[in-house]
């Protein structure tokens, strides 16, 4: 009996002291987790459900593939929501967000007007007996469609990958003849800079391509490659 009494009271302290170690290395990871999510300022700012509201201004230039000698201005408003949780691991762990663009400020100087033959720029897919001169377009443009993947393994810097698309309504066609609203398939790689917890100075490097996707004729389309900042408030 005193032996099963002692194997029972060993049993019973054995247990104890198990649950007692599983108790505190649940705690330790526990903390281990919220210190992480501290210390890493876009994985706590860019959590799912989050708002993302930024204002960005970018320009750039024309490349081969269409109306060449042209550039690019705008500005506008985002608003963005974060639609995961954080997937996969390492470097690449992130999140998606689902964003839509306001852009009232839109601007493109290039070779629209046309003038009498032999003086401007002759247009690729116009005949080259029509050439045009540099003109000023204005317009805005509204892009319903952008999704990006946020890489959030970083303490401070959250670099993203982000496709997207759009419409452009300007004062008169790009070029002479042609239409005044455009389509405005995009792709960007850039990076959120993170000042403080949910507040962020982005950079990117868009490609945007603008053309009528033949509603009209002629579609010269522009190539354009352009560069951005913008300022984000997360909420």
């Amino acid at each position: 009996m005193k032996v099963a009494a002692l194997v029972l009271l060993v049993s019973a302290f054995a247990l104890g002291q198990s649950s007692s170690d599983s108790s505190k290395s649940t705690a330790s990871d526990s903390s281990k987790r919220k210190i992480t999510v501290t210390e890493s300022l876009p994985a706590s700012s860019l959590s799912k459900g989050a708002w993302d509201f930024g204002v960005w201004g970018q320009g750039g230039h024309s490349v081969s593939g269409g109306i060449s000698n042209t550039s690019v201005g705008d500005a506008g408003f985002r608003i963005g929501k974060v639609l995961t949780e954080e997937h996969l691991s390492g470097w690449v762990r992130g999140n998606l967000e689902y964003a839509v663009d306001l852009i009232p400020l839109y601007i493109l100087s290039g070779p629209f007007q046309p003038v009498p033959t032999g003086v401007g720029t002759c247009v690729v897919g116009v005949k080259c007996g029509l050439r045009f001169a540099q003109q000023t377009a204005y317009g805005g443009a509204f892009n319903p469609f952008i999704v990006r993947w946020n890489f959030t393994s970083g303490k401070r810097l959250a670099p993203f990958l982000e496709l997207g698309g759009g419409v452009l309504f300007t004062n008169h066609d790009i070029p002479f003849g042609s239409s005044n609203v455009n389509f405005t398939p995009q792709a960007a790689v850039g990076l959120n800079i993170f000042t403080r917890k949910k507040r962020a100075v982005s950079l990117d490097f868009r490609y945007e391509h603008i053309s009528n996707a033949g509603l009209a004729k002629p579609n010269p389309g522009i190539n354009t490659i352009q560069g951005g900042i913008g300022y984000h408030w997360f909420k």
